[in-house]
């Protein structure tokens, strides 16, 4: 890598069903040089020495024995996910490569999304939006319950 260079970063492409997000593409810019696989691989040779990282967006590229073997000065490889069960992390370690991961990325919106199916399965929110849009003639054959406890005792509002 020459002096003021940018480190280079293999990433699948940009954009597109499985590329990386533009936005998040052009955050990268600013760090790294990027490479899609496409040119990668269109020049394998020359390319191949260039790369120190790799950025895994929804699982791609896929991490092989066979693209850590072509990626000599390979230090990295950042996966935007939470998980890292997608990658064989003995095999990576044994070409002396760190992984990385985001852990906490999305603890909250998780967190957010179960309290809200909690809250809708305690008070049957699905039942009553269902009789809101589809009226009377829904629970025609089906039992009627409906959402009408006065008493919040057996709610998970103080949680």
């Amino acid at each position: 890598m020459a002096e003021g260079e940018l480190p280079a970063l293999l990433i699948l492409d940009i954009g597109g069903t499985h590329g990386v997000l533009e936005d998040l593409a052009a955050l990268l810019k600013k760090h790294f040089r990027l490479i899609t696989m496409k040119e990668f691989l269109g020049n394998k040779e020359e390319m191949s020495k260039k790369i120190q990282s790799v950025f895994v967006f929804e699982c791609r590229p896929i991490i092989d024995r066979e693209l850590l073997e072509s990626l000599p000065n390979l230090k990295v490889i950042g996966n935007s996910g939470v998980g890292v069960d997608h990658l064989d992390l003995k095999m990576i370690s044994s070409f002396g490569v760190k992984v990385t991961n985001t852990p906490h990325a999305v603890a909250d919106p998780t967190a957010d999304i179960g309290m809200a199916l909690m809250l809708a399965s305690a008070r049957r929110l699905v039942e009553g939006n269902a009789l809101n849009f589809l009226g009377p003639r829904y629970l025609f054959g089906i039992p009627h319950y409906c959402c009408d406890r006065d008493d919040l005792s057996e709610s998970i509002f103080g949680v």
